[in-house]
Parts: structure tokens; sequence; C-alpha cells
């Protein structure tokens, strides 16, 4: 299939990366933009990768109230940059992680935040939900629901709620390759009446 300067400027549209790599994107997965997004996913991840040390001096503060007042979701989100922070984009999705927070209410930002002891309380409760469960399959029970206890509670590990086939955590790795710097969550807060 050709590709066409219409057909980048569709996978543009989509994806907001730079016109070069969607073109390579396409070229790679034959003209077919449901791939070249996920070439670009895949490339995303290794492109923050390179960016990962980096230091952050600018970033925005985005805050979602919903539910008539009664829950907040706030998050800092960084940036390298002042250029990078005042791009409309990029308070946008500060707007949406800061709404994800909001709907979601994780208690960590990644799996290295979470405390010994917090695993160690969780891996408890599931020891005695699984005490009916076969001595053979009853560890791999327990691996199971804390794994995705752990999914559910760490922030960069939840599905996005605006798009679940990605996780918050692909989805800053993609505003990486977006903007072409580091970009990470900085500080999360969730707030509710009850």
């Amino acid at each position: 299939m050709e590709i066409t300067t219409d057909l980048i400027k569709q996978l543009r549209d989509i994806t907001g990366v730079s016109v070069m790599q969607c073109k390579k994107a396409l070229e790679e997965s034959g003209g077919d933009i449901e791939k070249a997004q996920v070439v670009l996913r895949k490339a995303s991840a290794a492109i923050a990768l390179k960016k990962g040390d980096r230091t952050l001096g600018a970033g925005v503060a985005a805050a979602y109230v919903h539910a008539g007042g009664q829950v907040v979701g706030a998050i800092v989100l960084g940036c390298e940059t002042d250029f990078v922070s005042k791009n409309e984009d990029f308070a946008k999705l500060a707007y949406d992680i800061a709404m994800h927070v909001a709907a979601m209410g994780p208690q960590f930002k990644t799996r290295d935040d979470v405390q010994e002891s917090d695993i160690a309380a969780a891996r408890s409760v599931f020891e005695a939900e699984a005490a009916s469960v076969s001595e053979a399959f009853r560890a791999k029970a327990v691996e199971g629901k804390l794994e995705s206890y752990l999914s559910e509670k760490v922030l960069m590990n939840q599905p996005f709620v605006k798009d679940g086939s990605v996780t918050v955590g692909e989805l800053v790795s993609q505003a990486v390759q977006k903007f072409g710097e580091k970009v990470d969550v900085v500080r999360f807060e969730r707030l509710s009446v009850q």
C-alpha cells in the first residue's frame, strides 16, 4: 500500500506524534493505521526509557472536580521545559489524568511505591480467601489475586478510564514520544467528602 500524505496526516491527527515518526510507523505496518498505532506505542516505551534520567524543570498542576463537588482528583504533571508545559495538549493530558485519579482512586504511583507491609497485609487477606482452594493451586491463586489487587491500586498500571486499551503509564510514555521530552506524574491526590 502506498503511504500518502493523507494517510500520514490521519495517523498524526489520531496520535499527535511527529510526521516522520508517523511515516516510519506506516511504512513498518504496510500502511495499516491500526498496526501503525501499535508500532508507535511500542516506540513510545523505548523513547521514554531513553529520556528517563532527564530532569523535570517545568510542568502543570491540574484538577478535576466530579459528582457535584464531592470528589476531586488533582495531579502535578512534570516536563522538562516551559515550552511543553504551556502546550494545550499537555494541559489536556494533565486534566485527563486528574479525571482518572478522581474516578479510580489509585493509592500508589508505581509498583516501587508499594510498601512491603501493604503487600503482606493484602497477601494475608488473600491467603484466608484461598483457604478452600486445593493446596496445589493455592499459591498461584494468592499471587493472582495479589497481582490483580496491585494493578487496581497502582496509578501507572491502571487501564486509563477514557481508553481501557492503554494504561496510564503507557499514556505518559506516549506523551514523552509526542512532546519529545521527559514527562512524568510528579504527584497526585484524590479527595472526597466521604
